[in-house]
């Protein structure tokens, strides 16, 4: 029997080759027919979020088109949190959700349809002779807008024989965003006048420019000028000079690498949002410099903007190197000690209150982790020790599920995604007590896919400690921020991983023999890291200046 579910399934699946979810009655059949009749590999988890989550951290490491699936009602309201960052965050990812019967709600049943449409996702409902096209314009949808999509199944059609899967069209995608008419092709020719006159040129990119495929002609472009170069957070690691780049702009950064990024005379910024925490609450510039925007959202994203040009990343990066080909570079890349620049404090092996110092421990752990790694980032007050310790190879292998949307609790199915999309790496994850028992449902699905090849740090200060800094340090009181501390090790080590508490420096010492074993020999790895809530992050510090 095809059913309409096996519509779905098997049309989908032509164009994934991974699935997330948890099963209900709702998806009972999609996911029968997926497993029984496609080559899509489907990976449970625990806990809905961790669905659209792990599809989420899948899409970020490899580029691909992401799915998720689950249940209706419950299973759907579950998910939406991880739905909502992941809008935020322009995923393409299908979510093949069961719904409603056709004839009307049930007394369970919830409008999902205004609850997704609430956070920015379009719902799609396949109906009895539609579902192999109807899921074909999902997918469309998701990867020419670049957002979550939900393709719903009505529980009253789910099971229905429509015979065979129909020959389905292929997808039909924009090509790249072309500025086009007289007045973009003059302010392109302004940025080229500008860098070629620029005697302190630096170049910013961000997660759009990778996405473009810009960084080799942001290179060249570099090389051209002798711009400085900088990226966000999100961008880590994608200008090929390494020995030129200043790392990451904004909270994250390292103050010499950002009094460099202040004597720029002209800024050009390729696929940054230009957010608050990147612009260091409007600091990052000087008064003096000239920024241009390169981008596809509709207009400007931040008042310090001169001139912007909306289109792909890429096309304009080349156009530029073209257009600069006889200009001579402005020597001053290499007048600045850009090592020197981005040098971090490393802190002390122990904080005032005796307990581990995160910037020591950060340090440690870097020097130790393995070359070829990924890092996925729970959101929390110490989400810039590893974007300030932790170099990456490039912004695929840095993954920050939950600061689109300022969310915590996405963690440890942050670990699946990446784990699948880069099977020959190491999957880091760094997270925090208290987002890391918002996620606890989903440590043991960690465990089970990543194995060897999973390691997560834990910065355990039993504490929230973003609110602790931030309103804390205005009077409030702070018993609701408290967290009681933890045995993630313990916890750890109760589902088949190996976990360790620590609370030295020395402790670390372990990372290095879990290094030297090969992936199949070695357990997941959990460190519990007895870190001291006193110690602010720099970014922190910022946050906290912009609130008084």
């Amino acid at each position: 029997m095809s059913t309409v579910s096996a519509h779905v399934a098997l049309t989908l699946a032509a164009h994934v080759d991974h699935v997330f979810g948890v099963m209900g009655n709702g998806n009972a059949y999609f996911l029968d027919a997926l497993e029984r009749d496609s080559t899509a590999e489907f990976t449970a988890v625990r806990h809905e979020a961790g669905a659209v989550t792990a599809a989420d951290a899948f899409h970020r490491s490899s580029g691909r088109l992401a799915a998720a699936t689950t249940t209706y009602g419950a299973g759907f309201t579950n998910t939406l949190t991880a739905l909502a960052e992941a809008v935020q965050a322009h995923v393409p990812l299908v979510l093949v959700v069961g719904d409603e019967p056709t004839s009307g709600p049930r007394a369970w049943d919830v409008d999902q349809i205004a609850m997704a449409s609430a956070l920015g996702a379009r719902t799609y409902t396949v109906g009895r002779t539609d579902a192999a096209a109807t899921t074909v314009i999902a997918i469309e949808h998701a990867l020419t807008y670049r957002v979550p999509t939900v393709l719903a199944i009505p529980y009253d059609v789910a099971t229905l024989d429509v015979g065979p899967v129909p020959e389905a069209p292929e997808p039909r995608l924009p090509g790249r965003l072309t500025p086009q008419g007289p007045y973009a092709e003059e302010r392109v020719r302004e940025i080229a006048a500008a860098l070629a006159s620029a005697r302190r040129p630096l170049l910013l990119a961000g997660r759009g420019a990778w996405v473009a495929g810009a960084g080799t002609a942001l290179g060249q472009l570099a090389d051209a000028t002798g711009a400085l170069t900088a990226t966000t957070a999100l961008g880590r690691g994608l200008f090929p000079r390494t020995e030129f780049d200043l790392g990451v702009a904004g909270g994250f950064g390292a103050e010499g690498a950002m009094e460099a990024v202040r004597e720029a005379d002209v800024a050009v910024v390729f696929g940054a949002s230009l957010n608050q925490f990147t612009m260091r609450f409007g600091q990052l510039f000087a008064p003096g410099t000239r920024v241009f925007q390169v981008d596809v959202a509709a207009a400007a994203t931040h008042p310090h903007v001169s001139g912007y040009v909306r289109g792909d990343a890429g096309v304009i990066a080349s156009a530029l190197v073209a257009g600069l080909a006889d200009a001579e570079p402005s020597g001053w890349r290499e007048s600045v000690d850009v090592a020197a620049a981005r040098r971090y404090d490393d802190g002390d092996a122990l904080a005032s209150d005796g307990r581990l110092d995160p910037r020591s421990a950060a340090a440690r752990i870097g020097e130790l982790l393995p070359p070829d790694r990924v890092v996925v980032s729970d959101g929390g007050h110490f989400i810039g020790w590893a974007n300030m310790y932790w170099p990456v190879a490039s912004p695929d292998r840095m993954i920050m599920v939950g600061t689109a949307f300022q969310a915590i609790g996405m963690g440890f199915p942050s670990v699946l995604g990446a784990a699948l999309a880069r099977p020959e790496s190491t999957v880091v994850l760094t997270s925090g007590d208290g987002g890391g028992l918002m996620a606890l449902a989903d440590l043991e699905s960690a465990i089970r896919v990543a194995g060897g090849r999973g390691l997560a740090v834990v910065w355990n200060d039993a504490v929230y400690g973003a609110e602790v800094h931030v309103y804390g340090s205005k009077g409030v009181t702070q018993k609701p921020m408290q967290i009681p501390e933890v045995d993630f090790a313990g916890i750890a080590s109760s589902l088949g991983a190996q976990g360790v508490v620590v609370t030295t420096l020395e402790d670390l010492d372990v990372l290095a023999e879990w290094a030297d074993q090969a992936p199949d020999q070695r357990d997941f790895l959990l460190l519990d890291l007895r870190v001291s809530p006193t110690v602010v992050a720099p970014y922190q510090e910022e946050i906290i200046q912009a609130n008084r």
